[in-house]
């Protein structure tokens, strides 16, 4: 949420706990029940207005304790397989090791190669080519990227090596598992709401 809006819902509350007042004045209620009954509403409404501008964190902390109640991130081995379930989010995230550090990636079959923020990659000793940046599309639009090997990418029982990677400041702590990995399995699917890897 940006400043403006921020300074609109501030204008607002005020203007609310003015009618408030006002009301109070009018009614000719003691001073003391007013006071009381005044910081009430203060109350009420400034926790109404942190929730309001606070709803995307209240919704994702939301989101995280959904999916710890149904168990977290669910990665289950089974005949060959690994089943991974969707995530609250309508996404499907997968913990894996990335040269033996652990991390967390977004499965993307709309990234053509498996993508690592900077922090990652310095954290798990990616190799980063020392050539020139490329420019590649993302869903955010163009950005500047290196390209880079990761010597071991385990997902579940699944191992990659020499996997390689685009490295970007950025992506944030945005890690996508793309279609140079999908394409290594002997295949992948969607069945409802599990994501379905077979090595």
């Amino acid at each position: 949420m940006n400043q403006g809006d921020q300074a609109v819902q501030f204008i607002y509350l005020v203007g609310v706990l003015v009618l408030v007042a006002s009301a109070f004045l009018v009614r000719r209620i003691p001073i003391g029940q007013g006071l009381r009954m005044f910081a009430a509403w203060v109350l009420i409404f400034a926790a109404a207005f942190v929730v309001f501008t606070l709803k995307d964190d209240f919704k994702a902390l939301w989101d995280r304790m959904v999916l710890e109640t149904r168990g977290g991130i669910v990665q289950e081995e089974k005949g060959g397989e690994l089943r991974i379930r969707q995530a609250p989010d309508g996404h499907f995230w997968v913990n894996a090791e990335l040269n033996g550090q652990p991390v967390r990636f977004l499965i993307d079959s709309g990234a053509t190669t498996t993508s690592i923020s900077r922090s990652i990659a310095d954290q798990a000793n990616v190799r980063i080519s020392s050539g020139f940046p490329a420019m590649v599309q993302t869903a955010n639009g163009i950005v500047s990227v290196q390209r880079g090997r990761a010597d071991r990418l385990t997902v579940g029982s699944i191992e990659r090596r020499n996997l390689a990677v685009h490295v970007s400041e950025a992506f944030g702590d945005m890690n996508v598992l793309g279609m140079n990995f999908l394409s290594s399995l002997k295949s992948w699917s969607v069945e409802g709401r599990t994501l379905i890897l077979r090595a």
